[in-house]
């Protein structure tokens, strides 16, 4: 241990004590960099080239691949630097301080999911820092995966890092996720003409048209849960939830601009495009019928479906060492950017989603030895 690479409770106090919040609201959105120099301090004295990525056209954001040893293959473990926002009102202490109590390190991202570095970081320096090895060692930290996934983007659209395999250690209580689901949030936008309520033809109703729009997103939700369903995952079927709509301004004015907000969540399989594209198909002629402005975008452009095969070397070899199948869960990640690189992906880390996104978020102190030692099992298996 040397004074640049402290023990693991330092480095996590460290790194919930550095606010890293990304959110769409300005108020609340703040830089990485501090986060990413800190992984920086600790990984190259331990011989890792560092490389800190600027994320184009967000600044302040940046993504960190830290390398130990040569080779074209290797394993990855990644994490995302950054958390959701969060209300103090709500925390029994402050949520930038690591707050020990219950046997839990309490603090804002112990679980999701700042809380992996130190652990990665502890596994590296156990059984790779100083020896040869065989394939390399990269430790990935990212941008913005809790608003807007542009980091990930990023490093997929410029092909870095190559490597084999990548574990993300997101919160899965260390059973190994090879499936999730994806998520889509879409604004379906109908503007009309307004006119007086008393004589419909001075005018385009955009809430009438709205109501039919509506019926149609249902029967094709029906038909999606109909054609798909995978019984791996607990909700075994594709979703859709209309989630707001708003319109009009005044009971006896005909309504001019109805807008509705919705997401899909698609099962592996599902392609995000084509589901786009069928919505269109059922929108385009409802509008036209009714003399309607169509709008129809993505409020952000989404996370596609991820599986990996239950065969795949890195499955079967977390299975192995957690003694616990590979599961499908119902959250997205940033798996398919790197899936996307080439790399056998699955997440799986310290901590449960249940605990993620909720005041008095927590690590249990149980889950750190054994996280440990998996990582290390996964370092020797494919580097060493």
């Amino acid at each position: 241990m040397t004074a640049h690479s402290p023990d693991i409770r330092t480095m996590l106090e460290r790194l919930i004590a550095q606010p890293s919040i990304s959110s769409a609201s300005p108020d609340w959105d703040h830089s990485n960099e501090p986060v990413i120099d800190t992984l920086a301090e600790w990984l190259a004295p331990l011989g890792f080239r560092v490389e800190r990525l600027p994320v184009p056209g967000m600044p302040g954001k940046y993504n960190l691949i830290a390398t130990l040893g040569e080779g074209p293959g290797g394993l990855v473990l990644s994490g995302h630097t950054d958390t959701v926002p969060f209300d103090d009102k709500r925390w029994q202490s402050d949520p930038f301080r690591l707050d020990e109590r219950d046997d839990r390190w309490y603090g804002l991202g112990t679980c999701d999911m700042k809380g992996f570095f130190p652990l990665a970081i502890e596994a590296a320096r156990s059984v790779a820092v100083g020896q040869p090895l065989k394939q390399p060692l990269i430790i990935l930290a990212t941008a913005d995966e809790e608003s807007s996934m542009n980091g990930a983007r990023a490093l997929a659209e410029a092909g870095r890092p190559e490597a084999r395999y990548a574990v993300i250690g997101e919160p899965t209580g260390l059973k190994p996720v090879r499936m999730h689901k994806g998520i889509m949030m879409e604004r379906l936008v109908f503007d009309g003409l307004s006119g007086h309520s008393s004589d419909p033809s001075l005018g385009h109703n955009a809430l009438e048209g709205m109501h039919a729009a509506l019926g149609e997103l249902l029967s094709l939700r029906q038909q999606w849960q109909q054609q798909y369903r995978n019984p791996a995952f607990r909700v075994d079927v594709p979703t859709m939830n209309l989630g707001c709509i708003h319109g009009g301004d005044n009971p006896n004015r005909i309504c001019g601009h109805c807008e509705l907000q919705f997401d899909l969540r698609p099962l592996p399989g599902m392609s995000m495009p084509e589901l786009r594209q069928s919505i269109l198909d059922r929108m385009q002629p409802l509008a036209e019928q009714r003399e309607l402005k169509l709008r129809f975008e993505p409020l952000f452009d989404g996370v596609p479906p991820f599986e990996t095969p239950e065969e795949a070397a890195l499955v079967r070899a977390c299975e192995s060492l957690t003694g616990h199948p590979a599961e499908a869960v119902a959250f997205a990640t940033e798996a398919p950017w790197l899936q996307s690189m080439g790399m056998e992906t699955l997440v799986m880390g310290p901590g449960h989603i249940d605990q993620a996104h909720q005041p008095d978020e927590y690590l249990a102190l149980s889950q750190i030895k054994p996280a440990v030692r998996i990582l290390e099992g996964l370092i020797q298996r494919f580097c060493l």
